[in-house]
């Protein structure tokens, strides 16, 4: 369990939007029968780290890795087992009833699945408009006016809220996603794999918007993906997430030229060229990923390390900071 005052993020000073503390996000793998134990999935496994106001923490992670659940627990579109998401003061976890409804305008998502996240029976402006509609605070002058003027900044035309999803393209789609995000004027977006089922040539252009919104709109990421060139591209800071544990944290610059956490390094110089550019060895990781149903003891990583002890069996270890500003979970991660 991570000290809930020291933790990534948290430094003297740092203007702290978003302060997560020891979340647990578990799944009942099946109904408990006769007596037998039940037995739950570890989705998210006590988790800590805070997002500072106005940059964009990146969260990557092999598949399974339980960042999406920790991206969707953090925006309470799934509810932890146990720990605190502090938003601004209140915990998002506990809310109920219309102090939820009215944090959740703070608290928006851009999904991964542009075509799978809009209802195909409505129309443009009406997608966009959706979010204005349930809170009710804008006259319907004003919500056109509102999606209007956002369909404008994302890059799409008037002619284009009169028509129905299914006749855009993928990157289109994914603008009308971004528009209806900030339709309530969000503090805070979860960008859960918002370019991955894009292709290459449209992912720069949408990456380029999000960041041009961020300025524009003053906003505050929490940016998911699997692709660690793209993380690196849009990312300020990033979270390393191995079988429901926050592994390292650092800023971008520190982590990518100097992973301390045996995992960050394998999964570095798997990015095409890295190897060759950074003088890199590349690491081809043996075994597979362990289950979350039952994790090995001490370093949940140790299975797959080349750095593996006895210690690392029997002792997990903790994220500390091994530099300023820069947090590893490894017992060798302050080892050159």
């Amino acid at each position: 369990m991570v000290d809930i005052d020291s933790k990534p993020g948290s430094e003297a000073g740092a203007d702290v939007l978003l302060d997560v503390r020891n979340l647990k996000t578990y799944y009942p793998s099946r109904a408990r029968v006769l007596g037998r134990k039940q037995d739950w999935v570890r989705a998210v496994d006590d988790v800590s780290f805070t997002i500072r106001r106005g940059e964009t923490f990146g969260l990557v992670g092999e598949s399974g890795c339980g960042k999406s659940t920790l991206g969707r627990s953090v925006v309470r579109l799934e509810k932890a087992q146990s720990g605190q998401v502090i938003f601004e003061g209140s915990d998002v976890q506990q809310l109920t009833g219309r102090k939820l409804k009215k944090i959740r305008s703070d608290l928006q998502v851009i999904f991964q699945d542009p075509q799978g996240s809009l209802d195909p029976r409505m129309k443009v402006r009406e997608i966009i408009a959706e979010g204005l509609s349930v809170q009710g605070t804008l006259s319907r002058d004003e919500r056109r006016e509102r999606v209007h003027d956002l369909a404008s900044v994302v890059g799409l035309r008037e002619e284009h809220l009169d028509r129905y999803a299914h006749e855009f393209s993928g990157g289109q789609r994914q603008r009308i996603g971004i528009a209806r995000a900030l339709a309530l004027r969000p503090k805070f977006v979860l960008a859960d794999e918002p370019v991955s089922a894009l292709d290459m040539s449209v992912q720069s252009q949408v990456l380029n918007l999000l960041s041009d919104l961020q300025q524009e709109f003053d906003l505050t990421y929490l940016f998911i993906a699997h692709d660690l060139s793209v993380v690196e591209y849009i990312s300020d800071r990033v979270g390393v997430m191995y079988l429901g544990k926050l592994v390292e944290v650092a800023n971008a610059t520190d982590l990518y030229a100097d992973p301390r956490m045996p995992y960050t390094q394998a999964l570095l110089s798997a990015i095409p060229g890295s190897h060759t550019l950074r003088g890199r060895e590349r690491i081809v990781l043996s075994g597979e990923v362990p289950s979350p149903l039952d994790p090995p003891s001490g370093c949940r990583f140790r299975t797959r390390c080349w750095r593996a002890e006895s210690i690392c069996s029997v002792e997990e270890p903790v994220l500390t900071e091994v530099r300023p500003d820069h947090w590893a979970a490894c017992h060798f991660a302050a080892e050159s």
